[in-house]
């Protein structure tokens, strides 16, 4: 009996969702398996299982797997940009901006998932995802510009040398640093910290 009204609870907890609910509910799901596993992990049988729903609910929020991943793909590639919109704000206002910056874009890259992200668009070759992501990298050089910036002076022209050095930075360590650090006898914050002392004589 107590199995039943547990089935018969679960069953209308499925019901009360709506359709943007269960999309959300599905690329979090889809996001936290990319990054546990990789895409070979990624399927609409195993978010499924994980949120509790048939595969054919799945079919009928997103068509197939691959309008899921582009779902995926869209969602992360919008967050990736919201992080660098972020670093802009901070470089702005704040005195530790080059610190901030590369504090912001590992962070996108590692807990966010961006790292796999890019592993996983460049495997499949779909940059047409990347592009939201172009008008924030341009806003996060302009920004470190007026940072370091003196008057009369032309803008450092090596700024988006320095972002790709750390970008590129964040992307290894997020998708093969583990592994290396481990081999190397480093900690999780070695590259981290590399990156936010080599930032600031880059740019300045």
């Amino acid at each position: 009996m107590a199995e039943a009204g547990k089935a018969k609870d679960e069953q209308a907890v499925r019901r009360r969702r709506s359709p943007d609910e269960a999309r959300a509910q599905a690329l979090v799901s889809a996001r936290k398996l990319l990054i546990a596993g990789g895409p070979n992990s990624l399927t609409l049988q195993a978010v499924a299982q994980d949120i509790g729903v048939t595969h054919g609910t799945l079919i009928h929020h997103f068509g197939s797997a691959a309008e899921l991943q582009s779902a995926l793909m869209g969602a992360m590639v919008r967050d990736l940009a919201v992080a660098l919109e972020s670093a802009v704000a901070h470089v702005r206002s704040d005195e530790r901006a080059p610190r901030t910056v590369v504090d912001i874009v590992f962070a996108a890259f590692d807990e966010g998932g961006a790292g796999h992200l890019a592993a996983w668009i460049a495997l499949s070759n779909r940059y047409e995802h990347l592009e939201p992501v172009r008008e924030a990298v341009v806003d996060l050089v302009a920004a470190l510009n007026e940072k370091v910036l003196t008057s009369g002076d032309d803008p450092p022209r090596h700024i988006p040398s320095a972002l790709l050095l750390i970008t590129l930075c964040a992307f290894g360590d997020a998708v093969i640093g583990g592994p290396l650090r481990e081999m190397l006898g480093r900690d999780r914050d070695a590259v981290r910290r590399l990156a936010a002392n080599l930032l600031p004589a880059l740019i300045e």
